[in-house]
This record gives structure tokens, sequence and C-alpha cells, in this order.
């Protein structure tokens, strides 16, 4: 998948500037797919200019006029023909893994550590998960919105982006814990 095809999901629920874009990426689409902020204005550009979304200017009188982008035609083509392409397998890429691969010939304490700060970040975007269900939910229990629900897209996204993160946390976790029992052997054993 390209920058362009997760700008232009995004775009699909209405029209925002840049940085509502942004916003929008941190809490939705930042499960499955990350940018900076300086991506998402550089791919803004390029979609507008390739006229997949259409930008307007918006006078404000106490603030910088801004720029609003919503999905073009043209836009809605590419993302129909990018939904029916083939998906490549997906794979995982992570330089903690490197850490544990080798943790048992250069030492455990920094990996360990690093370990612990993982699984507090995965469980800070359990909670904020957690919210955004909720909230994308309202006031429908889970199955009933799975079946009626508006727009599921997001939500079921989102479902992903949870069960990742908790698999994390719970993987982070246990291989602290694994390190660490073996460290206090190791030490025990001398």
């Amino acid at each position: 998948m390209a920058l362009r095809h997760a700008v232009l999901a995004a775009l699909l629920d209405g029209e925002y500037s840049g940085y509502q874009l942004a916003k929008a990426f941190d809490i939705g689409v930042a499960n499955f797919w990350h940018a900076l902020p300086q991506q998402l204005y550089a791919e803004l550009a390029k979609l507008e200019k390739e006229g997949l979304v259409a930008g307007r200017e918006v006078v404000q009188e106490t603030r910088p006029n801004k720029r609003l982008f919503k999905v073009t035609d043209a836009g809605r083509a590419e993302l129909e023909a990018f939904a029916a392409a083939v998906a490549r397998p997906s794979f995982i890429r992570d330089d903690l893994l490197v850490k544990v691969q080798v943790a048992d010939r250069i030492g455990t304490a920094s990996v360990i550590e690093q370990l612990t700060e993982r699984a507090q970040a995965a469980e800070a975007r359990i909670e904020l998960l957690g919210t955004l269900l909720r909230q994308l939910r309202g006031g429908a229990d889970e199955d009933d919105f799975l079946r009626r629900g508006d727009r599921i897209g997001p939500y079921l996204t989102c479902l992903r982006g949870l069960a990742f993160e908790q698999e994390h946390h719970d993987w982070c976790l246990r291989i602290a814990a694994v390190l660490k029992e073996r460290q206090q052997t190791h030490h025990a054993d001398r």
C-alpha cells in the first residue's frame, strides 16, 4: 500500500485540512499506516496535482487561511482499483526483535527495559483504541454496531489495531519476564 491510498481512505469521511488529516491519521489510520505530518502535506499536494483530491482555500479572519481537501471521483476510482488489487502479505520489521534475537549474547538489561517501555506504550494505545471504538459505536453494543452501523470500516481497522497492541503488549511482558528469569538463573549459577 502506498501512502496515497491511506490518505484517500482517511479523506472519505469528509473534507479535511492538512492539520485535521494529521489528527485523523493519529487516531484512526495510524493503526495500520504511520506517516509524519510533513509526509501527509506532501502527499496531499501530489494527490491534488493528479486530480485525486480537490483543495479549496478557506479564508479565516483571526487565523491564517487554510486549505481543505476532499476526494474526487478520480480519487474514489483509484481507491476502488486499489481495493480490487490482490493484497501483499504483511510482515514484521522491528528493530526490537533483532535486539531480542541477540539478547543472550550481548546482555539483557537494556532489552528488558525496552520491552517494558514498549509494553507501556502498547497499554496506552490499547486505552486510546478502546475509547475510539466506544466513540465509533455511539451507544450501540459491538454486535449490533457490526450488523447495522453506518460506517464500519474504521471500526474494523481499529479492532485490528487493538488486537495487535494487546498481543504486542502481552508478548513484550512475557519476553521481558523470560529474560529476567534467565538473567537471575545465570547469576545464581555463577
